[in-house]
């Protein structure tokens, strides 16, 4: 299988195109320089780079670097700077998606691609009685109003939940959240869950990388799981 793949630069979407090269899947990933990922290049012969930012690609470019694909990998993500945080593009994260699932269904597949969405823990699944304290409430909402990089996220699974749904005839769709995120070097033991077990705003769990990189690559490649999750909202976390 093809898996087109973008934010594969990011420090979880290199470790996600590492573990689907493992998998020996063929990953083509859409970068705007190879930092991260050089490396890989002269030892991977199944790993491609196409040069160039998503929100500068033309419609009709998207579409030929989706077609022939089986999957689609979404790590995107603002970077952790002012500039990052408030400047444009506001939606990285809402209109690359947007824009993905449009290219797909341009090629009107003989069978569903499968999009994998990195997400978070703070947003909810809007399909589910996920009740939350009042305090983890009003600080979403002030994170929504005050911080573009989390309304962007919360509006990219509102896209994947509404507008493709659980019976679109050409893409099928699993939004992972994994709780605050962390840096570990090696795969560990880790918990998958319909909803959060705790508060990602007031009781934060921990996810590491590579358990988030982990999943998402069973995801994409393990039938029975993707059957488990799919039109879903995992919500990821290392086991204590």
């Amino acid at each position: 299988m093809t898996v087109l793949m973008v934010g594969g630069t990011g420090a979880t979407g290199r470790l996600l195109v590492q573990q689907l090269l493992q998998r020996g899947e063929r990953v083509r990933a859409i970068v705007r320089t190879p930092d991260g990922l050089s490396e890989l290049l002269d030892t991977q012969p199944n790993l491609s780079l196409i040069y160039g930012s998503i929100s500068e690609l033309s419609d009709a470019e998207l579409a030929a670097y989706v077609e022939g694909c089986g999957a689609v990998a979404s790590c995107l993500g603002h970077r952790v700077s002012f500039r990052g945080m408030f400047g444009p593009p506001r939606r990285l994260v809402t209109d690359a998606v947007r824009r993905l699932c449009r290219a797909v269904r341009r090629h009107r597949p003989d069978r569903p691609v499968r999009f994998a969405l990195m997400n978070t823990a703070g947003n909810r699944n809007r399909d589910l009685d996920e009740p939350l304290p009042f305090l983890h409430r009003l600080l979403e909402r002030l994170l929504r109003g005050l911080l573009p990089p989390h309304a962007d996220n919360v509006a990219a699974a509102e896209f994947l939940r509404t507008r493709i749904g659980r019976r679109d005839e050409y893409i099928e769709w699993v939004a992972v959240r994994p709780d605050a995120l962390r840096d570990e070097t090696a795969v560990s033991a880790y918990d998958v869950y319909p909803s959060p077990t705790r508060s990602a705003l007031l009781d934060a769990g921990a996810t590491s990388r590579i358990n988030v990189a982990h999943f998402m690559a069973r995801l994409l490649t393990e039938e029975a799981l993707w059957n488990r999750w799919k039109g879903q909202m995992p919500v990821i976390y290392n086991r204590d």
